[in-house]
């Protein structure tokens, strides 16, 4: 495999990996990427496997690979081990990588991003409607790539309008946010293989291969972790968020931002830098 990087910082500072959502590339984090390398971190910014300018193979989409993926990725980088922040999809690699790969993560920051189990179990116990039509709609084949790029892509627009808080939305910057997810989108291939993590997190519920990935994440991150909420999150409630405590040791702390929708650290930028570079720089 093959990852793009977007890298910032000095060569010799604590390595920072962030790991962008759905339907987002490394350039989601254009805010944080240069303020955190400005605070002395080396920062890297990466695009997940399947999407932006990193290799699109035909599997390996399920969490315990993209886990591998972003722990070899610090490898590659010269460290140790990283602070891992991750948003939507890749929060949910975030906390894989903790769990499955303690010796490889310093920190973790997650953003509109429960752990895979709280998910989980309020699906299962309070199913919400809108996150179900939306994983329900991307277990066809086929259409749901059509669908997502038909009119270039406009559903990409819509689907970030859709998450986000009412101010976003009607930002001036939205419109350029929307265009370059749009294009990212439009890449050969990257409609389907984006779509497949969707198609996992369903489908192996009911596989062997999903009963081991929950026994597998089932324990305590023993690391710090920062949970970063929009409190107007339409995917995920934050109540939803706040359940994952129960997958946290002592240095756990949630923060949830009023006004703020699926999408934190595009929606509030300076709120999260900030938050980010108090839990990074304690």
């Amino acid at each position: 495999m093959q990852l793009h990087v977007a890298l910032a910082g000095p060569e010799d500072g604590p390595l920072v990996l962030l790991l962008h959502g759905f339907p987002g590339f490394w350039w989601a984090w254009r805010h944080q990427l240069p303020a955190l390398a400005a605070a002395g971190h080396r920062v890297a910014a990466a695009d997940l496997r399947g999407y932006g300018d990193s290799d699109r193979p035909p599997r390996g989409y399920d969490l315990w690979t993209l886990a591998g993926d972003a722990a070899g990725l610090v490898r590659s980088l010269g460290a140790r081990e990283a602070a891992i922040v991750g948003a939507g999809w890749g929060g949910a690699v975030a906390w894989t990588l903790a769990a499955l790969r303690p010796g490889v993560v310093s920190r973790v920051a997650v953003l509109a991003a429960p752990h895979p189990l709280a998910l989980r179990a309020a699906v299962r116990r309070r199913p919400w409607a809108r996150p179900l039509r939306t994983l329900a709609a991307a277990q066809l084949p086929r259409l749901p790539e059509r669908r997502v790029r038909r009119d270039g892509a406009a559903w990409v627009a819509d689907f970030l309008r859709r998450g986000a808080g009412a101010g976003w939305a009607a930002a001036p910057e939205f419109a350029e946010v929307a265009d370059r997810h749009r294009a990212a989108m439009l890449r050969p291939r990257v409609s389907h293989t984006s779509l497949e993590g969707f198609r996992w997190s369903v489908r192996s519920q009911f596989r062997p291969d999903g009963a081991r990935y929950a026994a597998a994440v089932d324990r305590r991150v023993t690391v710090p972790v920062l949970q970063i909420h929009g409190a107007d999150d339409p995917w995920v409630p934050d109540r939803v968020a706040r359940a994952s405590a129960r997958w946290c040791g002592a240095g756990h702390a949630h923060r949830t931002l009023a006004g703020v929708g699926h999408f934190p650290h595009q929606e509030a930028p300076q709120h999260v830098t900030d938050a980010l570079l108090d839990f990074l720089d304690p």
